[in-house]
């Protein structure tokens, strides 16, 4: 199954960061109406029913806590509304996952308590997980994992091509690289999604930040470079056109039907690799000049509403813990297809399988998308640039110009 949300990630403040959803109907249920004893837990995986390993951990870790826990699935795209409607109404559930860019919506909405209060221990955290779900200096919440991208490629037509992909260490040898596949193999080098959505933000942010470009400023020579490199992809043929519309999801169609040497995409493709029919490997997206790009990190947090009853908050601090110990947390990431949060799990990961070491290298160089106390600003920020993106690689408009638009109008937008 296909990440709805990894990357993609995105829960939607309003719409802006959703991206694809497995549509359900939550399950019954609400904090309203739990009785003394019970404590109500909401998630985006309405995938998962009674019988899953997920809703057992849950039980699990009530039983542990000495409470009963009330479970409610909802989809990903529905959650925050739902969230932010039950904490008007003084009925917020006691622990909420939630995708990690709307973690700072619903802290600035007044919606969570911070890690101060909870006592959540967040001190086995990677600093840069943490971070998406920072604002102002507090914390609120936990990272129950992490996804990102990588590049994957086809070993068979690299091999066809006489790339070795260990040579692929910055952006001069990846256009190198695709260069040579295209003339001694006819095939296409790269597949990618630059789609009008925040899936083309999301696939377009390690080249902007690979290149060192800052949100802050969409017009900068740096962030001109990232968005060259994509539209000189498309016009030596490097790149397929269907990038612009294409979604991570038939981006990854794409190179799994064999002719096209690499592909942009996310952990949630690990056993889709599998299937492929051919031989595919992985390796980090590389910065400008080197080292491994700055990719955005998906997953959730584990957070705690804010209460009436602040005498609540010791045994959710028990649940938040118990989900997201160092046993628990591997069981989880491994199901859904996450890198874990700390470097104990993370270790314990790649012994266990050896192909996520790749991921794990991706996962520390990543960063959130509302890190640097972005917060509420990034998808006022995001609509630009993926507007810029499609500008420049449909040719309507040239990079600079693009890129100039966009940066106009994010300021707009914040002021």
């Amino acid at each position: 199954m296909s990440r709805r949300r990894f990357a993609a990630a995105g829960l939607a403040f309003g719409a802006v960061v959703a991206v694809a959803g497995c549509s359900s109907s939550p399950s019954s249920g609400s904090a309203s109406s739990a009785p003394s004893g019970t404590y109500t837990v909401w998630d985006p995986y309405p995938q998962f029913d009674n019988s899953s390993a997920w809703v057992q951990l849950l039980d699990k870790c009530g039983t542990a806590a000495g409470v009963s826990v009330k479970r409610t699935g909802f989809d990903t795209t529905d959650l925050t509304s739902k969230v932010l409607l039950a904490a008007q109404q003084g009925a917020a559930p006691d622990v909420l996952i939630v995708d990690n860019p709307v973690v700072s919506t619903l802290a600035q909405g007044g919606v969570l308590t911070d890690t101060s209060v909870t006592k959540v221990d967040t001190s086995g955290v990677e600093a840069n997980l943490l971070a998406a779900g920072q604002l102002g200096g507090k914390t609120y919440g936990v990272p129950i994992g992490a996804n990102t991208l990588a590049l994957y490629y086809n070993k068979s037509i690299l091999g066809a091509a006489g790339v070795d992909p260990g040579s692929v260490k910055d952006w001069a040898s990846l256009s190198a690289a695709l260069a040579q596949v295209k003339s001694k193999t006819g095939k296409k080098g790269i597949t990618f999604s630059a789609i009008g959505t925040e899936e083309g933000s999301f696939q377009f942010l390690p080249w902007f930040w690979g290149a060192g470009a800052k949100l802050a400023d969409l017009s900068s020579p740096q962030a001109t470079d990232a968005l060259t490199l994509w539209s000189t992809w498309l016009k030596d043929g490097y790149a397929p056109n269907s990038v612009l519309q294409d979604t991570q999801t038939t981006s990854w169609q794409e190179f799994a039907a064999g002719g096209t040497a690499f592909s942009e995409n996310g952990t949630w493709q690990l056993a889709n690799a599998k299937k492929t029919g051919f031989p595919v490997g992985i390796i980090p997206i590389p910065g400008k000049d080197g080292g491994t790009a700055p990719a955005p990190t998906g997953g959730e947090f584990v957070t705690v509403p804010v209460q009436s009853d602040t005498a609540r908050y010791a045994t959710s601090e028990k649940l938040v813990s118990c989900l997201t110990n160092a046993d628990n947390a591997y069981t989880t990431d491994n199901t859904l297809s996450y890198v874990a949060a700390t470097d104990a799990v993370q270790q314990k990961q790649v012994a266990a399988n050896p192909d996520l070491a790749t991921w794990v290298t991706a996962v520390h160089a990543a960063k959130g998308r509302t890190s640097d106390d972005l917060g509420t600003k990034y998808p006022k920020i995001s609509q630009p640039l993926w507007t810029a993106v499609q500008a420049a690689l449909s040719g309507s408009a040239s990079v600079q110009s693009a890129l100039s638009t966009a940066q106009n109008a994010a300021k707009s937008a914040a002021n």
